[in-house]
């Protein structure tokens, strides 16, 4: 019975395989057919294009088109010569060459710049804090209300603070040798 089971699973993998091959074959083929549909679609559209650009420039020559621009650009210029014309002052005004006043402009700048230079001054004198009139004490005077430390006692607290060190690295010595 095991033998059969054995024949009968080679038999059905060997199927798979066919299936499998077959339907990669119905795939491709599936694929062949939407890429030739597309390129078919896409050649029409160009086709109607074409036509219709034919169509357009049948009606068009370049020498038309040539003298259409030119005439456009004729009118383009007029419209900016009747715009400047409209734009000047007509009696409302002097006219005044710029030249001119840029020349005037020129040397009044300069006449100020030479003026600032000719009224370079020394350093400014800034003037400084007076000095105090009182003599300064040296030594400060004790308060009435404020208490003097006596000196010893610093000393003391120096000396305990080392002891309480040395005490410390001692213990920390014994953990050493424990460890």
């Amino acid at each position: 019975a095991a033998l059969q089971a054995l024949k009968r699973k080679k038999r059905y993998e060997k199927q798979l395989a066919q299936i499998d091959g077959t339907l990669s074959t119905i795939e491709f083929q599936r694929e062949a057919l939407e890429n030739a549909n597309t390129n078919t679609e896409v050649l029409k559209n160009m086709g109607f294009a074409a036509k219709a650009m034919k169509a357009a420039h049948d009606n068009m020559d370049i020498d038309k088109v040539d003298e259409l621009m030119q005439d456009i650009a004729e009118q383009q210029e007029l419209a900016d010569e009747i715009s400047t014309a409209i734009s000047k002052p007509v009696g409302f005004g002097e006219e005044f060459d710029e030249d001119e006043l840029m020349a005037e402009l020129e040397e009044l700048e300069q006449e100020e710049l030479d003026k600032n230079l000719l009224e370079i001054s020394g350093p400014e004198t800034v003037p400084l804090p007076n000095v105090p009139s009182i003599s300064i004490p040296s030594k400060p005077e004790l308060r009435q209300d404020s208490v003097e430390i006596p000196t010893h006692l610093f000393s003391f607290n120096i000396f305990a603070a080392k002891k309480k060190e040395e005490e410390e690295d001692d213990d920390m010595k014994e953990l050493e040798a424990w460890a």
